[in-house]
Protein backbone atom coordinates (compact mmCIF):
# COMPACT_ATOMS: atom_id res chain seq x y z
CA UNK A 1 0.00 0.00 0.00
CA UNK A 2 1.10 3.24 -1.11
CA UNK A 3 1.81 6.03 1.42
CA UNK A 4 -0.30 9.26 0.77
CA UNK A 5 -0.48 12.29 2.48
CA UNK A 6 -4.07 14.17 2.34
CA UNK A 7 -3.72 17.30 1.57
CA UNK A 8 -6.26 20.29 2.88
CA UNK A 9 -6.10 23.77 1.36
CA UNK A 10 -9.17 26.26 2.05
CA UNK A 11 -9.43 29.84 0.79
CA UNK A 12 -11.74 32.17 -0.41
CA UNK A 13 -12.68 31.32 -3.67
CA UNK A 14 -11.86 32.76 -6.58
CA UNK A 15 -10.81 31.63 -10.22
CA UNK A 16 -7.36 29.82 -10.88
CA UNK A 17 -6.56 27.72 -7.11
CA UNK A 18 -7.16 24.64 -8.56
CA UNK A 19 -5.15 25.28 -11.83
CA UNK A 20 -2.15 26.85 -9.29
CA UNK A 21 -2.32 24.61 -6.92
CA UNK A 22 -2.44 21.44 -9.27
CA UNK A 23 0.79 22.98 -11.35
CA UNK A 24 2.67 23.32 -8.24
CA UNK A 25 2.62 19.88 -7.27
CA UNK A 26 3.04 18.99 -10.89
CA UNK A 27 6.10 20.59 -10.80
CA UNK A 28 7.40 18.71 -7.77
CA UNK A 29 6.69 15.22 -9.09
CA UNK A 30 3.92 14.63 -7.19
CA UNK A 31 1.36 11.90 -7.81
CA UNK A 32 -2.52 13.28 -7.56
CA UNK A 33 -4.76 10.23 -5.92
CA UNK A 34 -8.48 10.80 -4.96
CA UNK A 35 -10.17 14.16 -4.78
CA UNK A 36 -12.62 16.02 -3.54
CA UNK A 37 -13.32 19.88 -4.25
CA UNK A 38 -16.03 22.10 -4.11
CA UNK A 39 -17.12 25.56 -2.74
CA UNK A 40 -18.58 25.95 0.32
CA UNK A 41 -20.15 29.66 1.03
CA UNK A 42 -17.75 32.20 0.01
CA UNK A 43 -14.51 29.44 0.25
CA UNK A 44 -13.24 27.09 -1.79
CA UNK A 45 -12.05 23.48 -0.56
CA UNK A 46 -9.46 20.97 -1.82
CA UNK A 47 -8.98 17.25 -0.10
CA UNK A 48 -6.42 15.81 -2.47
CA UNK A 49 -4.75 12.61 -2.11
CA UNK A 50 -0.63 12.82 -2.80
CA UNK A 51 2.08 11.00 -3.38
CA UNK A 52 5.61 10.80 -4.37
CA UNK A 53 8.19 13.73 -5.31
CA UNK A 54 8.48 16.25 -2.42
CA UNK A 55 5.50 15.10 -0.56
CA UNK A 56 5.98 14.77 2.59
CA UNK A 57 7.76 17.29 4.60
CA UNK A 58 8.99 19.50 1.84
CA UNK A 59 5.49 19.49 0.77
CA UNK A 60 4.63 22.13 2.94
CA UNK A 61 7.20 24.19 1.83
CA UNK A 62 6.68 23.64 -1.80
CA UNK A 63 3.12 24.36 -1.23
CA UNK A 64 4.01 27.94 0.64
CA UNK A 65 4.48 30.31 -1.80
CA UNK A 66 1.09 29.37 -4.05
CA UNK A 67 -0.69 28.93 -0.47
CA UNK A 68 0.29 32.99 0.49
CA UNK A 69 -0.31 34.52 -3.08
CA UNK A 70 -3.77 32.44 -2.97
CA UNK A 71 -4.58 33.15 0.59
CA UNK A 72 -5.28 29.84 1.00
CA UNK A 73 -4.80 27.56 5.15
CA UNK A 74 -2.76 24.63 3.78
CA UNK A 75 -2.89 21.10 6.59
CA UNK A 76 -1.34 17.81 5.49
CA UNK A 77 -1.83 14.67 7.26
CA UNK A 78 -0.08 11.40 6.39
CA UNK A 79 -2.92 8.45 5.30
CA UNK A 80 -2.89 4.75 3.97
CA UNK A 81 -3.81 5.39 0.63
CA UNK A 82 -6.38 2.21 -0.48
CA UNK A 83 -7.34 3.44 -3.94
CA UNK A 84 -9.50 1.07 -6.17
CA UNK A 85 -10.80 -0.75 -2.63
CA UNK A 86 -14.27 1.58 -2.83
CA UNK A 87 -17.89 0.51 -2.52
CA UNK A 88 -20.04 1.37 -5.32
CA UNK A 89 -22.87 3.87 -3.90
CA UNK A 90 -26.14 1.75 -5.10
CA UNK A 91 -28.83 4.07 -3.13
CA UNK A 92 -29.59 8.12 -3.56
CA UNK A 93 -31.25 10.37 -0.61
CA UNK A 94 -32.42 13.52 -1.30
CA UNK A 95 -33.97 15.41 1.88
CA UNK A 96 -35.10 18.57 2.27
CA UNK A 97 -37.08 21.09 4.91
CA UNK A 98 -37.27 24.37 6.79
CA UNK A 99 -34.24 24.85 7.98
CA UNK A 100 -33.45 24.07 11.34
CA UNK A 101 -30.41 22.46 13.44
CA UNK A 102 -30.91 18.38 13.69
CA UNK A 103 -31.54 17.97 10.37
CA UNK A 104 -28.26 16.11 9.36
CA UNK A 105 -27.76 14.14 12.71
CA UNK A 106 -31.44 12.86 12.45
CA UNK A 107 -30.76 11.36 8.88
CA UNK A 108 -27.32 10.41 8.86
CA UNK A 109 -28.67 8.60 12.51
CA UNK A 110 -31.51 6.75 10.37
CA UNK A 111 -28.96 5.63 7.80
CA UNK A 112 -26.50 4.44 10.43
CA UNK A 113 -28.80 2.24 11.75
CA UNK A 114 -29.38 0.72 8.95
CA UNK A 115 -25.73 -0.21 7.90
CA UNK A 116 -25.97 2.82 5.32
CA UNK A 117 -22.26 3.82 4.50
CA UNK A 118 -21.92 7.30 3.10
CA UNK A 119 -19.46 7.69 0.51
CA UNK A 120 -20.98 11.19 -0.68
CA UNK A 121 -22.67 14.00 1.30
CA UNK A 122 -23.52 17.21 -0.07
CA UNK A 123 -25.87 20.24 1.09
CA UNK A 124 -26.92 23.62 0.78
CA UNK A 125 -29.16 26.16 1.82
CA UNK A 126 -32.13 28.20 -0.06
CA UNK A 127 -34.85 30.33 0.06
CA UNK A 128 -34.07 33.46 2.09
CA UNK A 129 -33.38 34.74 5.52
CA UNK A 130 -36.99 34.23 6.38
CA UNK A 131 -37.68 30.99 4.92
CA UNK A 132 -34.61 29.32 4.52
CA UNK A 133 -34.46 25.24 3.18
CA UNK A 134 -32.18 22.77 4.28
CA UNK A 135 -31.71 20.39 0.84
CA UNK A 136 -28.98 17.25 1.46
CA UNK A 137 -27.90 14.38 -1.29
CA UNK A 138 -26.38 11.68 -0.09
CA UNK A 139 -24.81 8.91 -2.05
CA UNK A 140 -23.98 6.01 -0.38
CA UNK A 141 -24.12 1.99 -0.34
CA UNK A 142 -26.61 0.04 1.93
CA UNK A 143 -27.13 -3.40 2.00
CA UNK A 144 -30.93 -2.90 3.07
CA UNK A 145 -33.77 -2.72 0.32
CA UNK A 146 -34.80 0.70 -0.53
CA UNK A 147 -38.51 -0.34 0.82
CA UNK A 148 -36.52 -0.84 4.56
CA UNK A 149 -34.93 2.45 3.79
CA UNK A 150 -37.49 4.27 3.09
CA UNK A 151 -39.83 2.90 5.75
CA UNK A 152 -36.74 3.55 8.62
CA UNK A 153 -36.56 6.96 7.02
CA UNK A 154 -40.89 8.13 6.96
CA UNK A 155 -40.57 9.49 10.57
CA UNK A 156 -39.05 12.06 9.43
CA UNK A 157 -42.41 13.23 8.07
CA UNK A 158 -43.92 14.29 11.33
CA UNK A 159 -41.08 16.78 11.60
CA UNK A 160 -41.40 18.22 8.15
CA UNK A 161 -38.71 16.68 6.50
CA UNK A 162 -39.36 15.45 2.69
CA UNK A 163 -36.92 11.79 2.15
CA UNK A 164 -36.87 10.47 -1.23
CA UNK A 165 -34.72 7.42 -1.45
CA UNK A 166 -33.98 5.85 -4.79
CA UNK A 167 -31.81 3.40 -6.49
CA UNK A 168 -28.55 4.48 -7.92
CA UNK A 169 -28.19 3.37 -12.04
CA UNK A 170 -24.23 2.44 -12.90
CA UNK A 171 -23.61 2.24 -16.96
CA UNK A 172 -20.74 -0.34 -16.07
CA UNK A 173 -19.09 -1.98 -18.77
Amino acid sequence: MTDWTMLTLVGQDRPGIVARVTRVLCEAGCNLGEASMLRLGGNFTILLMVSGGACGADLAAVLAPVAAQLGLRVHLDPVQGGLHQHLVPNVTVRVAGADRAGIVADVTEILAEQGFNILELESDVAGDDARPVYIMNIEGHCPRTLEDLKQALSTLAARGVSVAVAAVDLLIG
